[in-house]
């Protein structure tokens, strides 16, 4: 069940640092951001997360993560193609699902994705039938969680007023 974008229109285009709270730093921590321990060398970006799904189930994660969440199912190189899973991006981020044969869901660890319209995108999710959670709580953001159809848990953030 695909909705209308979110925040996809040439009069909503926001950049990843226009969702960051108000004096957000990029780092955080008391050690955050200090200079690399290996001259000339630093970790710059994170390039893609991934995720791993059960075999054969390429049209469940097209349906949520493309027609769900908005992010863009691209197709992946050949000789990775051969292996199923499914790539997905939007501006700024790239997430991709691999087959694992013996998959078991990652309920700790998890994606945090940025979101422009929180609300909307929680109520969209609802009405597909996917539990939005709230839990605990992060500063300056409204947080929530959602499971894949897998069962990967995914935050969803959006940064306060």
């Amino acid at each position: 069940m695909a909705g209308p974008p979110l925040g996809r229109g040439p009069s909503t285009r926001i950049t990843r640092a226009a969702l960051l709270p108000p004096g957000a730093a990029r780092c955080r921590g008391p050690t955050a951001c200090r200079t690399p321990t290996l001259p000339g060398v630093s970790i710059v970006a994170i390039d893609h997360v991934q995720l791993a799904m059960p075999p054969g189930r390429e049209d469940e994660a097209v349906a949520f993560y493309e027609g769900l969440l908005g992010l863009t199912n691209v197709a992946k190189p050949p000789h990775l193609a051969a292996r199923g899973g499914c790539w997905f991006e939007a501006e700024g981020v790239k997430l991709h699902l691999g087959v694992e044969a013996d998959f078991r869901p990652a309920r700790k660890a998890h994606p945090a994705l940025l979101i422009d319209d929180l609300a909307a995108l929680a109520t969209r999710l609802d009405r597909a039938g996917h539990e939005v959670r709230v839990e605990g709580g992060l500063d300056g953001y409204d947080q929530r969680y959602v499971d894949d159809p897998f069962g990967n848990r995914l935050e969803l953030l959006q940064p306060l007023p």
